[in-house]
C-alpha cells in the first residue's frame, strides 16, 4: 500500500483481488490520504457498505454481470434497443470495476462523465437505473443512499413532443419525394398518417397490408395493446403505398408476404428478407432540406393532436396510436395553441349571443309591460 502525490493532490494505490487500485484520495493532505486508503480498502473488503456477499461476487468483474442481465432482460422485454444503449453506456465507464468497488460515490461520479459528454439527463438517469438493478441488493442500498442525499436523479426538464403544422409537413413530404432514398417517403407518410413508431414502420411485411380493405395490422410493437392493432389506410397512404410496390416489384422482381416493405441495405444491394436498421440519414437530410426542426417520432405527436383537435374520441386515438391507458394519450396529445385559442373564441363568441338574445328578450318584455300600462 502507498500514497503518493500528484500535483497539489494525494493519490493512494494498493492490491486487491490480483488488481492494482489506483484513485485519488482528493486531498492536498496526506495524513487524509492515507486515512481514505485504509478506508477504501475497508470498504472493498467488507464487500461495501456492510453488504455481506460472498468474496467470489465481490470480486466478480462489473462487464460479465452486465452482460449477463442484458441476456436476461431480452428474454424478458418485447423492446430492449435502449436498454442495450443504456447498459453499453454504463459498461464503457465501469465495465472494467469490481462489484465491491462500485459505491455511491461511483455513481454520482457517473453522473457527472456522462454531463460532460453532453449526454441528457433523461439519458442519464435511465442509464443509472440500469446500473442500480444490475447491481441488485447492493443497488438497493446505493440507491436508498442515494436518494437521501437526493442525488439518485438529475433534473429533467420535461420537453413535450411538438405538432408540426400543414406546411412543415408539406415541405418534409415535398423533400423525402426529392430523396435519394426510396424508403423515406412512404415511411414517413405512414409516420403522419398512420402514428406509427418508427420500430413498427421499419419491421412491417407485406403481409400486413391489406389494399383491398384498406388497412394495415400493425405486428411487433412496443407494448401489447400496440400490437395487432389495424389502421385504416387513407388516400395519401394508400396512394404512398402503391407507389412504393411498383418500385419494390422492379427493384425485387416481385413482393412475397414475408418480406419487410422496408428493406435491409443501400440502393446497390438491398435484402428484403431483412428489415432496415434505420432511416436517420435519410430523415436528417429531408428535414434539413425542408426547414424543420423535430424528432421522426414527432410525426406520432402530429397524428395524435390533429385527432384529438377534430373532436375523435379517446378511445378511437388509442386504438389507431396503440396506447395503453389514457394517461400515456394525455403525455402525447398536445394540443396547438391555434387549437386552444379557437375553442375560447368560440365560448367568447357564444357568450356574446347569449348575452345579445338575453338583452333582446329584456328589451321585448320592458316593450309589452309598457303596451300593458298604456
Amino acid at each position: 500500500m502507498a500514497v503518493y502525490k500528484r500535483g497539489d493532490t494525494w493519490w493512494y494505490e494498493f492490491i486487491y483481488a490480483g488488481r492494482r487500485i489506483q484513485e485519488s484520495a482528493k486531498t492536498t493532505s496526506k495524513t487524509k490520504a492515507k486515512k481514505a486508503l485504509i478506508k477504501r480498502k475497508r470498504e472493498l473488503e467488507e464487500g461495501f457498505i456492510g453488504i455481506e456477499n460472498p468474496r467470489k461476487d465481490r470480486i466478480q468483474g462489473f462487464s460479465k454481470v452486465a452482460a449477463e442481465y442484458l441476456k436476461e432482460y431480452k428474454l424478458k422485454h418485447r423492446a430492449f434497443t435502449f436498454a442495450e444503449y443504456a447498459v453499453r453506456h454504463v459498461v464503457e465507464h465501469l465495465g472494467k470495476k469490481m462489484l465491491g468497488e462500485i459505491s455511491e460515490q461511483t455513481v454520482t461520479d457517473y453522473q457527472i462523465t456522462r454531463l460532460e459528454e453532453e449526454a441528457a439527463p433523461k439519458s442519464i438517469n435511465e442509464e443509472v437505473g440500469f446500473l442500480l438493478r444490475m447491481l441488485g441488493k447492493q443497488g438497493d442500498v446505493i440507491r436508498v443512499e442515494l436518494r437521501r442525499q437526493r442525488k439518485v436523479k438529475l433534473p429533467v426538464s420535461e420537453q413535450p413532443g411538438k405538432a408540426f403544422s400543414v406546411e412543415q409537413k408539406d415541405a418534409m413530404l415535398a423533400a423525402a419525394a426529392q430523396s435519394r432514398s426510396p424508403l423515406i417517403l412512404p415511411a414517413l407518410t405512414l409516420a403522419l398518417n398512420a402514428g406509427m413508431r418508427d420500430s413498427e414502420i421499419r419491421r412491417t411485411r407485406w403481409t400486413q397490408v391489406d389494399f383491398e380493405k384498406k388497412g394495415l395490422t400493425v405486428g411487433k410493437s412496443k407494448s401489447a395493446a400496440g400490437e395487432g392493432r389495424t389502421i385504416p389506410l387513407n388516400t395519401e397512404i394508400l396512394e404512398a403505398l402503391l407507389t412504393h410496390a411498383k418500385w419494390y416489384v422492379k427493384k425485387f422482381g416481385e413482393i412475397r408476404p414475408e418480406w419487410y416493405l422496408f428493406p435491409f441495405g443501400r440502393r446497390g444491394g438491398m435484402d428484403p428478407t431483412r428489415s432496415i436498421t434505420t432511416l436517420k440519414t435519410a430523415w436528417t437530410n429531408v428535414r434539413t432540406k425542408a426547414g424543420v426542426t423535430g424528432r421522426w417520432h414527432d410525426a406520432r405527436h402530429t397524428l395524435i393532436t390533429e385527432l384529438a383537435e377534430t373532436g375523435a374520441g379517446d378511445q378511437t386515438i388509442m386504438d389507431i396510436a396503440g396506447h395503453v391507458s389514457r394517461q400515456m394519450l394525455a403525455r402525447y396529445s398536445h394540443i396547438r395553441t391555434e387549437a386552444k385559442r379557437d375553442a375560447l373564441e368560440q365560448v367568447l363568441e357564444r357568450q356574446k349571443k347569449t348575452r345579445s338574445r338575453n338583452a333582446e328578450l329584456k328589451a321585448k318584455a320592458a316593450a309589452a309591460s309598457s303596451l300593458e300600462v298604456q
